[in-house]
């Protein structure tokens, strides 16, 4: 039986969400009401594209390696255990922004020299060019630094989402002669999936704010062509609300979407 509290919090009209979608449709109306807010509107919604890409194609990179350092510091070796740690634990302790300037102007560089390093025989024998620091472009150098800085903190999700699965299910699929792979595919995966999604959903949100980072690098993100278009016209408040108002509907309208996903996943596990 719920309790009241609970009741009452499944009952409470989102008076906070009325009130934002009441805010969001006034900016919508003095937006199309205004040629120079829908001039502005026009130009900084350029950038949309390239700040969705950067943050799905880094999140999806992010996700992918920090499910593999999350199964690194549960395996059985102690040595995968301490890389994995060593790792969290160094990322996490440096500044997005510093790990975006590192690796586009440190780590591009380090990488194009060892990978013409490694390739130099082919080279020589003409197979393939010469690589050039220039030709890492900077949207990638942005995507990698968040994928790197990200992953971090999504492994710590993944590892505890993991965790959270009673050992008793484990020991009962090796009882059935499940592998190692199997096991977690059929067993494991399926349930941490609940406790790993809002947190999860959390960092996807923060990525979207966070890409507007890659604007210190020149990437026409909105952030960047906001910051040009207002250099150039000073315009500056009509400009900077603007900016805000498209990173409020992306962020707040995914929140709700993530939302509401959670909670079809938990009737579903209550039913």
């Amino acid at each position: 039986m719920a309790t009241p509290a609970i009741s009452s919090a499944k009952s409470e009209f989102p008076w906070w969400l009325a009130a934002a979608l009441a805010l969001a449709l006034i900016a919508a109306l003095a937006i199309a009401a205004s040629d120079l807010y829908a001039e502005v509107f026009a130009t900084v919604a350029k950038g949309i594209g390239i700040t969705v890409f950067v943050t799905v194609v880094a999140f999806a990179l992010a996700s992918a390696l920090g499910l593999g350092i999350a199964l690194m510091a549960l395996s059985g070796s102690q040595w995968l255990r301490q890389i994995a740690r060593f790792y969290v634990e160094i990322i996490r302790g440096v500044p997005i922004l510093v790990l975006l300037f590192w690796i586009a102007f440190a780590g591009a560089p380090a990488f194009v020299a060892a990978w013409n390093a490694l390739t130099a025989p082919l080279q020589s024998a003409g197979w393939i060019g010469e690589l050039l620091v220039r030709d890492v472009s900077l949207l990638w150098r942005a995507i990698m630094a968040l994928t790197i800085g990200y992953s971090a903190f999504i492994s710590e999700v993944f590892r505890a989402g993991i965790q959270s699965v009673e050992k008793g299910q484990i020991e009962a699929a090796k009882a059935l002669g499940l592998t190692r792979a199997q096991r977690f595919r059929l067993i494991v995966f399926p349930q941490a999936i609940r406790t790993i999604l809002p947190p999860l959903g959390n960092d996807f949100v923060a990525m979207v704010k966070d890409s507007s980072l890659v604007s210190v690098l020149g990437v026409a993100d909105i952030t960047q062509i906001g910051k040009v278009y207002a250099a150039g016209s000073f315009r500056f408040f009509e400009t900077y609300s603007i900016v805000a108002y498209i990173y409020l509907i992306l962020t707040v309208g995914l929140s709700l979407a993530l939302r509401a996903l959670e909670q079809r996943l938990r009737r579903q596990h209550e039913e």
